[in-house]
């Protein structure tokens, strides 16, 4: 036998894959379940992360000028404001501005059509390069001289920043506390394919096969057993994605939610879960059959 006979080491590690039906199943199943856990905290993680960045560029604190201020004067406090650290842009809205996007959000009230302009203040409609920073920026803008009060919902972006931070470190755990779990179930199924030909390993390493020899059609085992998981668990996680992304489009309540398409992260996601399903079936060989080649 050719020490590079590709075609063999496949069928090889095909048939010590179906020798151990069941625990070959189970091999699969855990490695689908570890990837669709990891998979499903890596996307809430990176949609609580496209809407934060969402509610960054829509975010705005709202600063109502002093009422004694002139136009002109309350225009003159733009400087001192986007000399704030964190903020990036603070625009002014007059009061005939302001009463008109409020006319604007209610078009079915006759009655707000013909307010007076007096009754708003002019504002300045303020953004922030870091919402983590929100509050702490909303007291230095308060302080400037000329600002009456501000309207600052902090509330809404404190909510993002911690699923997203929870999310992360959650996903970060659960991929090294899952990773260990995939292989080992994977080396154990691997261990009972050596286990039963332990005595042909022998026989092998006695009359001069090398370990490469002995090692590749294990190695093929757990790469077929480490991918069809993958690709197991991508389709899964394509569905499963998919149900709640519609779920969130149809519900009312929901609607200040983003869900990022999932068109648009599905090579990523493929790579990375066809990349961990591999080094987690060839991890689990390798560590399988290394006590077996101590002969």
């Amino acid at each position: 036998m050719r020490k590079h006979d590709f075609g063999y080491f496949f069928h090889e590690g095909l048939s010590n894959m179906f020798s151990h039906g069941f625990m070959s199943f189970a091999a699969v199943g855990i490695t689908v379940a570890c990837l669709l856990i990891m998979g499903t905290f890596t996307l809430v993680a990176v949609n609580a992360d496209a809407n934060l960045k969402d509610l960054e560029n829509a975010n705005e604190i709202l600063a109502f000028v002093d009422e004694s201020l002139t136009e002109e004067e309350a225009r003159a406090l733009e400087p001192r404001l986007t000399a704030i650290p964190n903020v990036t842009s603070a625009v002014f809205v007059s009061r005939e501005e302001a009463l008109a996007s409020f006319v604007e959000e209610h078009p079915e009230e006759a009655l707000f059509q013909d307010l007076d302009p007096e009754i708003f203040r002019h504002r300045f409609a303020i953004h922030v390069a870091d919402l983590k920073l929100q509050g702490e920026t909303g007291e230095r803008i308060k302080a400037v001289s000329g600002i009456a009060k501000i309207n600052v919902y902090e509330e809404i972006s404190n909510g993002f920043i911690t699923v997203r931070n929870i999310a992360s470190v959650v996903c970060a755990a659960l991929i090294v506390i899952l990773f260990v779990v995939s292989v080992f179930i994977i080396s154990n199924t691997i261990k009972l394919t050596t286990f039963d030909r332990r005595d042909e390993i022998a026989i092998m390493k006695m009359v001069g096969a090398t370990n490469g020899f002995i090692r590749w059609p294990f190695v093929y085992e757990g790469l077929m057993i480490g991918f069809l998981g993958a690709v197991i668990a991508f389709l899964l996680q394509w569905l499963l994605y998919e149900a709640v992304a519609k779920g969130v489009a149809g519900s009312d309540t929901m609607q200040l939610l983003k869900v990022v398409d999932f068109s648009a992260m599905w090579k990523p996601v493929a790579a990375v879960f066809a990349g961990t399903g591999l080094l987690v079936g060839v991890g689990g060989s390798l560590t399988a059959i290394r006590r077996f080649l101590q002969v």
